[in-house]
């Protein structure tokens, strides 16, 4: 399994963007959708999990997130393992390498934006704050050190 970060353009760029659009995740839409509008800028990546040429999963390391006003920076989001590879802790991998990447960047904390319960506290995220997203759900606000 390799994992690496893209930004567009790299040649897997494409293909993840046609991935996200594809896959079981509702998410995954908007992401392509960030993709293919070339959001993207300076030091954030969408990172990728590879198994040979078949995408196992992947990630983001953003400035911002979707709900506005938040004044964290930065953001691993859009994280996403695809049904095949669970189990493998692959979600902690892709999480482990977004924060090597930011350490490397001169970051000290990253920021993480979910309603999962439980999941990301066993990687070493505290919640920070709560917010409303702006479909009108309360969200947590995930905090760690790096």
């Amino acid at each position: 399994m390799d994992i690496l970060s893209i930004t567009s353009s790299d040649d897997r760029w494409e293909k993840v963007s046609q991935y996200a659009q594809n896959c079981s995740w509702r998410a995954g839409r908007s992401l392509s959708q960030k993709m293919s509008d070339h959001v993207f800028t300076g030091q954030e990546r969408v990172i990728v999990a590879l198994d040979g040429d078949d995408i196992a999963g992947y990630c983001t390391v953003t400035k911002s997130e979707y709900i506005p006003d938040l004044p964290y920076t930065p953001y691993i989001g859009y994280i996403f393992v695809d049904e095949t590879y669970r189990g493998q802790r692959l979600s902690q991998k892709l999480i482990a390498y977004g924060i090597s990447y930011l350490q490397a960047q001169g970051y000290q904390q990253v920021y993480l934006v979910s309603d999962h319960e439980g999941l990301y506290e066993k990687y070493g995220f505290k919640v920070i704050d709560r917010k409303m997203s702006p479909e009108g759900t309360l969200q947590k606000i995930y905090m760690r050190a790096i």
